[in-house]
């Protein structure tokens, strides 16, 4: 797989997991996201700020705080559509992935049997 399309595989998953976590936790920082989610505050705010201009989510002030940087983050319908996107995606490759390693283990598996077998065969 080329480096490109693993840094596009990576941006889609790191998309498909902010929406995520705004569709569970709407008034959560990005500084809270970032730590959850494990990724930079920058790079929260790179995949927000994105995820605004495409019409994936909708950012709001708190009215009530007294604290006028607190923001609530709203799924649009766009947004919802596209998380659904992501999830099918991100479940078809996950799905790959688990059955590869699954052969690779029953492989390795079936290497140290034999090799159990071979070194203590009379």
């Amino acid at each position: 797989m080329s480096y490109k399309r693993k840094s596009q595989i990576r941006a889609e998953d790191i998309r498909f997991r902010v929406l995520r976590f705004l569709e569970g936790s709407p008034a959560s920082s990005q500084r809270d996201i970032a730590k959850t989610l494990g990724i930079s505050l920058g790079g929260v705010n790179y995949c927000l700020n994105a995820l605004i201009e495409k019409g994936h989510i909708k950012m709001r002030n708190f009215r009530k705080s007294n604290d006028k940087r607190k923001y609530v983050y709203f799924l649009t319908s766009k947004g919802i559509a596209e998380k659904a996107a992501l999830t099918g995606r991100f479940l078809a490759r996950k799905m790959r992935e688990y059955e590869a390693l699954r052969a690779e283990i029953d492989e390795v598996q079936a290497e140290l049997q034999s090799e159990k077998e071979e070194k203590f065969a009379p």
